[in-house]
């Protein structure tokens, strides 16, 4: 059976809610992240120093993402209901049963919280279960290692990779990439471990 593709559908857990990204967000996620150095150091874009350059990113983002079959998610922070990062499903092949997470970032005061594991189970069980997919996949910089833990503590597995894959958004150096995935009947085991992170 050939899987489906994502659609601008909402997801909701205990600490957040995923909703397909759009400008009424922007405000928020520039309180949450614009310019600072840091948050955008392996994204493959400058820090929007104005709410109107984050404007014209996610705009970028959204339109990449539909092109690729996905969907942009700007990822809503119940606490305090503000938008605090955003994430997206792209490079999607429905015959292959398989797609990428990935262009994610949150705010630094979110950074170590139940934010991203919640964000990634949401995305992995909609994948999975309601989408059939077989195959999620990761990629990040070589030097990002906070990132390349993040996706180990998912349960992904370490695949390998690719020198000098992609200009980095400084324009001069060359970025080697590290690949991940985890597949389908690897889910139930790291959904159990997300589960448990979660409820700890």
């Amino acid at each position: 059976m050939v899987a489906k593709s994502p659609s601008p559908t909402v997801l909701t857990g205990r600490f957040v809610r995923l909703e397909p990204l759009g400008p009424e967000h922007v405000p928020d996620l520039f309180a949450a992240g614009g310019g600072d150095e840091e948050v955008w150091r392996w994204l493959p874009a400058e820090p929007p120093r104005t709410e109107d350059e984050l404007r014209d990113l996610a705009i970028t983002v959204c339109a990449q993402s539909r092109e690729a079959g996905g969907v942009a998610y700007a990822v809503i922070e119940l606490g305090s209901g503000r938008a605090v990062g955003w994430t997206t499903f792209h490079e999607v092949s429905t015959v292959d049963e398989r797609l990428e997470i990935g262009w994610t970032w949150y705010g630094r005061a979110y950074w170590r919280s139940p934010v991203n594991t919640e964000t990634k189970l949401l995305l992995m069980t909609y994948a999975y279960e309601d989408l059939g997919m077989g195959r999620i996949m990761w990629k990040t910089d070589l030097l990002n290692t906070r990132s390349q833990e993040a996706i180990l503590r998912l349960g992904a597995q370490r695949e390998g990779v690719w020198r000098r894959h992609r200009l980095r958004s400084d324009g001069v150096t060359w970025r080697d990439s590290v690949f991940f995935s985890l597949l389908a009947d690897e889910w139930p085991d790291a959904k159990r471990r997300l589960r448990a992170r979660l409820d700890g």
